[in-house]
């Protein structure tokens, strides 16, 4: 006979939550011997400070190894990892630096768990277990009472009324079983999860600093993987158009012979090539130019101020070198400002001041365009906000019609 998978798999959580039930009630029960001493050796002596720092040393003593057999006990048998305290240690040991250490690992709150809420825990977990032998009992009474002499079993149970009673009694509590002991064990996890465990504001904090280094890590990999696709363009395709752009000059120069028509087709394809190898100097610089990672933002900005068809005033002032994906960005900013001045705005003249101040990267680029530009309507100042915003930094633009535009970025740059 096939037993169904879903009874199956009841039958089977209904057995390791008994256990789980199981397994916890000599460690709840751990340290009632402790306060039933003290209370008891109180009584009689009378002398209470004694009794009273023994106990509490024992407490403080058993609590850690208390919680690391809860911890065991949650992660073996139902499958629930419960977080370790792990505060920082303060540099300098002081009443206020002791003061947050104790805030942060929250011992109280252990000690509550298992001096006062463990034998609580261990009542309901052994009424449980109570549950499971009279259920069990029940099931295969008319089993056991067979082995009984016919007289005893009539006596004692009255074989044709109260077995029958016995029996359904027992199946009734049978099918409450998994249901009963799945309820009890998920109460008990949440309760070691908010007692033993971290507090949920330092679940949230550990969980920001985890996605803060990710995302480090993440634009670190797409700054790396972009500057793997400039040195394929710079090594591979750029060369090719470069030795086709010569091949075809000499081609030019060297066959005067050619008819008309031929040297005409040459004469545009090299032309051509030509303004190819252009395009693709100006994208390469875009994604990232080679001044930039040799000599840092000042001589990248410098070369991109002289190839800008209009007059730009440009103003570095930097302490030292900044995290290279904060010179990229900045970098990205001020050459999409610039082109959008150009381009867009029928500017005349421009101004870049890149400022370091503490742990901030202040860029501003202004010009005196026709202004009108918006953030919000798409535009390719959209991408520079999500790319600023990459590196928790502030955009900000001010444009109004007829001019001039603003556009400031604050980048921290703290390494």
């Amino acid at each position: 006979m096939t037993i169904p998978a879903g009874l199956r798999r009841t039958v089977l959580r209904a057995q390791r939550d008994t256990g789980f039930l199981a397994a916890g009630v000599l460690p709840h029960l751990a340290l009632v011997p402790v306060w039933a001493w003290a209370a008891a050796t109180t009584a009689r002596t009378g002398n209470w400070l004694f009794t009273v720092s023994m106990s509490a040393a024992l407490v403080l003593l058993g609590t850690p190894v208390l919680t690391a057999v809860q911890r065991a006990r949650h992660r073996a048998l139902i499958g629930v990892d419960v977080p370790r305290l792990t505060p920082t240690a303060p540099e300098q040991w002081t009443w206020a630096s002791t003061a947050r250490w104790l805030a942060a690992t929250r011992p109280w709150r252990k000690i509550g768990y298992h001096l006062l809420l463990g034998p609580l825990l261990a009542v309901l977990e052994l009424l449980v277990l109570a549950v499971a032998a009279a259920c069990l009992a029940g099931v295969i009474a008319y089993a056991w009472s067979c082995a009984l002499p016919t007289a005893i079993r009539q006596d004692w149970f009255g074989y044709l009324t109260q077995l029958p009673a016995y029996t359904a009694a027992g199946l009734l509590l049978l099918c409450a079983l998994p249901w009963t002991a799945r309820a009890v064990a998920r109460a008990e996890a949440r309760l070691a999860l908010g007692l033993l465990g971290p507090s949920r504001a330092q679940r949230l904090q550990e969980r920001v600093d985890q996605l803060a280094v990710s995302r480090t890590d993440l634009i670190e990999a797409v700054d790396a993987e972009r500057r793997r696709i400039e040195r394929d363009l710079h090594d591979g395709t750029q060369q090719r158009l470069v030795s086709l752009a010569v091949n075809l000059g000499l081609a030019i120069a060297t066959r005067p012979d050619l008819p008309s028509d031929a040297r005409e087709v040459i004469a545009r394809a090299h032309l051509e090539a030509k303004e190819a190898i252009a395009e693709l100097n100006d994208l390469v610089r875009g994604l990232h130019p080679a001044v930039l990672e040799d000599r840092g933002l000042d001589a990248a900005l410098s070369g991109l101020a002289a190839r800008t068809p209009l007059p730009v005033r440009l103003r570095v002032n930097l302490e030292e070198r900044v995290a290279p994906n904060v010179e990229s960005v900045a970098y990205f900013v001020i050459s999409e400002a610039l082109t959008n001045a150009t381009k867009h705005a029928n500017a005349m003249r421009a101004e870049v001041i890149v400022r370091q101040v503490g742990e901030v990267l202040r860029v501003r680029v202004t010009d005196d365009g026709l202004g009108g530009a918006d953030a919000a309507a798409g535009t390719g100042l959209t991408g520079l906000a999500k790319r600023v915003g990459s590196l928790d930094g502030a955009f900000h633009i001010s444009s109004p019609v007829g001019g001039p535009t603003t556009i400031t970025a604050e980048l921290p740059c703290a390494r």
